[in-house]
């Protein structure tokens, strides 16, 4: 079982959701090497690969939207797996509805949204792609709001997600 310290929960918690999370995903990752591979899959739970599931897609969102998520290679990890699904679960029901659009975009162009690109063209992504757009927007708008209620389905169900270190 994944471990973290309650000393090291309580110092994140008092600079915030983000922080709070990113002391079990910075484990998680830690535990698989850094990379998700077929055999590092396994060495987490559904309920941890949900909750790095959230910061990847957060971060990614945050620094490049949709495009850069999907180039990034997290494509697959996020929308073909019960991710939307999961954030239904854990009370984030606007954010599993956002997810479930971009699948359907992910879905219909996915073979394009993947293939190898240069710089230049990864750029232009952002213009052939304008249809995620409006739910970068929407999730830019609301991020604080979808992390604290992460942060609040992790911090009441803790022992899903590690184990706590007195």
């Amino acid at each position: 079982m994944v471990e973290v310290t309650d000393t090291a929960l309580q110092q994140a918690a008092g600079e915030g959701m983000d922080a709070f999370i990113q002391v079990f995903t910075d484990t998680y990752k830690e535990v698989i090497g850094g990379g998700l591979t077929a055999e590092t899959m396994p060495l987490l739970t559904g309920e941890q690969h949900s909750l790095l599931a959230y910061q990847i897609f957060r971060d990614e969102l945050m620094e490049g939207g949709f495009c850069q998520l999907i180039q990034n290679g997290y494509g697959g990890y996020i929308f073909a797996n019960p991710f939307a699904k999961v954030m239904r679960l854990w009370g984030v029901g606007d954010l599993s509805k956002l997810v479930y659009a971009a699948k359907k975009i992910y879905d219909a162009h996915r073979e394009d949204l993947e293939r190898e690109r240069t710089d230049d063209e990864f750029m232009a992504m952002y213009e052939q792609y304008e249809a995620f757009d409006e739910l970068e927007d929407e999730f830019l708008e609301k991020e604080e709001e979808y992390t604290a209620l992460v942060a609040s389905y992790v911090d009441e169900h803790l022992d899903l997600f590690a184990k706590i270190i007195k």
